[in-house]
């Protein structure tokens, strides 16, 4: 089952840390809680969007394909760093588990056809391995269906910008539900992120009022 896992060196307060770091750059005073969360407040409703980059966001994500973990990498703004589980010494030739779409899975011939070709490969690995071809060669048989496990770290500016482009109706659609588990995790790392995620996480149609899109999912006016 894929699966999102928020690690604990991710930032456990973030509205309080933008609003601590952006009052001693105004002269304000850091040491009131409260006053530190209503100014993180502010930066977040005026969009200062440097704030944003403070509160960071340690991830694994697990269990996904490893072909959504490429277009994951799309969204490098904000530096976010990652490591992603080794073709070279996993030993995927004892079987490799991969992600079905939910149209071939409720195609029986299909998914006949589908799974076939995924046994086809890992015959192939099997036999190579067996001809003492190394597994850092026999890896480039492996499909993008396969699933894989990465490690990551965002902060909250980048993870913004990637909702308004992942939450669209018309995003691929494991993308989607990544992103869905993903915030699914984070409101329930602590109450600050969970606000963030029910008022500041949507997708662009969303944030602008209308889409932007050339052929649109019909949730929102063209302008």
């Amino acid at each position: 089952m894929p699966n999102v896992i928020i690690q604990n060196y991710t930032t456990k307060d973030p509205i309080s840390l933008i609003g601590t770091e952006a009052g001693v750059c105004w002269g304000a005073d850091v040491t009131n809680a409260e006053k530190n969360y209503k100014r993180g407040i502010d930066c977040l409703e005026s969009e200062h969007g440097r704030t944003f980059e403070f509160p960071d966001v340690y991830m694994i994500l697990d269990g996904y394909s490893a072909r959504v973990i490429r277009e994951w990498y799309t969204h490098i703004g904000g530096a976010p760093t990652r490591l992603q589980a080794s073709t070279r010494y996993i030993n995927y030739q004892q079987g490799f588990e991969y992600v079905t779409p939910p149209k071939i899975e409720a195609n029986a011939e299909a998914k006949e056809i589908y799974d076939g070709a995924m046994n086809d490969i890992l015959v192939a690995l099997q036999k190579l391995e067996e001809l003492g071809v190394p597994r850092e060669d026999n890896a480039l048989l492996l499909p993008l269906g396969m699933t894989t496990k990465i490690v990551c770290k965002h902060n909250l500016r980048n993870l913004l910008d990637m909702s308004r482009q992942r939450m669209c109706t018309r995003a691929y659609h494991e993308y989607r539900r990544l992103f869905k588990d993903m915030l699914k995790a984070l409101s329930e790392y602590s109450e600050e992120w969970a606000y963030l995620v029910d008022n500041y996480f949507m997708a662009k149609c969303d944030k602008v009022g209308y889409c932007t899109e050339k052929y649109t999912c019909g949730r929102h006016p063209k302008k």
